[in-house]
């Protein structure tokens, strides 16, 4: 993910355009976070995710779900690439497409951790997450150079947890959890102050801030899920 507004700021909007930008933003962030929650629990408890992505036979994930998994990869970085070229609408359907392939992938979940340990964990995670969020906003230190760190950390955690889907290794998955945490709540006070900076900034046109928060509601949605994931991994008591 990279750091979409290069633009200094030279004015500052008024309360009102900062309050609908962010209205956007997590209008953006709470619609994928419903669509991967609908979609995971349907494919769960339909019997569908046991269907499409496990070989029945010998009980292994099939090359379906490694498709799903790792789709999502291409088209965030398709969202990335693309932004300003694309019509919101169509960015608004990639964001779909995209919350529901992480939903798919997430359905597993519902295998190996118990509805409870869900429920607590995501409002967990929820409160952690508000928490660094206003921390981000409110805070009048300079958050960019922790941002660029964590960022680099984020790598290492996404190349780590890609060689541990290979080696199965218990004490990795839960070292990669454990920075996870730190890094995804860093992550989530540096993009808000981030925001915060596009918000403010009346160079910045109209339909460029659209778009904008939609990235940021896209960002903020990948940062939620990472430090749920982490979150769970750690509290979760395995079925």
């Amino acid at each position: 993910m990279e750091n979409f507004i290069d633009t200094p700021i030279n004015q500052t909007a008024t309360k009102a355009q900062v309050k609908d930008f962010f209205t956007r933003v997590y209008t953006y962030m709470f619609m994928a976070l419903v669509v991967s929650g609908i979609v995971s629990w349907y494919l769960a408890s339909s019997g569908l995710f046991m269907k499409w992505f496990i070989n029945m036979e010998t009980g292994s994930v099939s090359p379906l779900f490694y498709v799903v998994a790792f789709s999502p990869l291409a088209l965030v970085f398709l969202i990335q690439a693309k932004y300003k070229s694309f019509s919101l609408g169509a960015l608004v359907g990639l964001f779909i497409l995209y919350s529901s392939l992480i939903g798919a992938s997430l359905s597993s979940i519902f295998f190996v951790y118990s509805m409870g340990d869900i429920a607590v964990t995501f409002f967990v995670t929820a409160g952690a997450f508000g928490a660094m969020a206003i921390l981000g906003f409110t805070t009048s230190v300079d958050l960019s150079k922790m941002g660029s760190l964590l960022y680099m950390a984020f790598i290492g955690i996404f190349i780590a947890a890609i060689v541990n889907m290979f080696m199965a290794s218990e004490w990795l998955a839960y070292v990669i959890s454990i920075v996870g945490v730190f890094v995804f709540t860093g992550l989530t006070a540096w993009e808000m102050q981030r925001l915060k900076a596009i918000a403010t900034d009346t160079n910045i046109s109209s339909d460029d801030k659209q778009k904008m928060s939609l990235m940021g509601g896209l960002t903020l949605y990948i940062l939620f899920i990472n430090l749920f994931i982490s979150l769970l991994h750690l509290l979760g008591g395995r079925d």
